[in-house]
Parts: structure tokens; sequence; C-alpha cells
């Protein structure tokens, strides 16, 4: 207001200068130029994620290079901690490469006591279950070699299993069958 109370053109009645018509276009042009940032980046945002991140990836290896099945197999069992009955279930399909044919013919993995680490044997003679004894720190040690230190602590050997026990005139009292000389 001025000095005999008429209005002073470009100020409001709180005494704060009203915008002219360039200065509204100016603030208006502003407003609208944030909110087309806005709108950008987030549709930017939408891209990004659609693409599976920020991430570019260029020539060199990254984290999202594709992998052989091998290797794919390898990081997930080892994230999830599956080493050990992974190696033992391979010992059980490649028993004949591990311990040689001869012996593979006439010995089969049964089972593996994951918690007592003890790998049970079964043998076709009551020989072989008698050779297979006396090679078992060399067992041990090919065994541990293919599937980790301290996979198999002690080996269990089976010997064969015969017949059912039949009590009848021409049996001896106490015999146990072919398998009575395994002890």
């Amino acid at each position: 207001m001025g000095k005999e109370g008429a209005p002073v053109p470009g100020a409001s009645a709180s005494g704060v200068p009203e915008s002219s018509g360039v200065d509204l276009a100016r603030q208006a042009l502003a407003a609208a130029k944030e909110q087309a940032r806005a709108r950008g980046a987030a549709a930017q945002q939408r891209k990004t994620v659609r693409r599976g991140g920020s991430l570019r990836s260029g020539s060199g290896a990254d984290g999202r290079d594709p992998l052989k099945l091998g290797a794919a197999l390898d990081r997930l069992k080892t994230e999830r901690g599956w080493e050990m009955p992974i190696a033992v279930s391979g010992v059980m399909g490649r028993w004949k490469e591990i311990v040689g044919p001869e012996v593979a013919q006439h010995s089969e993995p049964l089972k593996y006591d994951e918690d007592e680490r003890i790998l049970v044997v079964q043998c076709d003679s009551t020989a072989w279950a008698t050779q297979l004894k006396w090679m078992l720190p060399n067992l041990l040690k090919r065994l541990n070699g293919e599937l980790g230190r301290d996979t198999v602590r002690q080996i269990k050997l089976h010997g064969p299993s015969g017949p059912q026990r039949r009590y009848g005139p021409l049996r001896a009292p106490g015999s146990k069958g072919p398998g009575d000389t395994y002890g």
C-alpha cells in the first residue's frame, strides 16, 4: 500500500511483491522440468531393474557370465555345504576307477555313514575280504585323496552273505555256513 492507501503495483496484500507473467512462466517451466527429471529417473530405474541391475557386462568376466555345468555345480555345492555327500556318492559310482578293476570285481561299497565317516564294503568271498583287510591303509589313502582329507575315517568290510542257516541232520551244531571262516 502506498502513502495514501492506494495499492502498489506488483505487491500483494501482505506486502510481498506479486509475480508477474514472466516470473510465473519461469516457475512453471522449472516445475515442469523437475517433474520430467523425476519421470525420466523412474523410467531409467525400471529399465535398469528389467536388465538385471545397474552393472553392465563388458568384455571382461563378471559374476553374471554363463558357467559350464560342472563349474556351476561346484559353486552350488560349495555355497550349500554339500561337499562331502556329493563326493561320497561319486565314490559309489566310481568305485571301479578308484580301487581298480580287479578289486571292484570282488567288492562293492554298500553305504556311507556321514556322522561316523565309515564306509561299509561288501566282499564276494572270505578270501577277498581278508585281502582287502590288508589293503585298508592304501584304500583309505586313495579314497581320502579322491574325496578330500578325512572324509572316510574307517572302512568296515563284510564277508559274503550265505544262504539262511538251515537246521537238519547234516549240519554241525554252531556252524555259520560259507562265511564260517571269516571273523
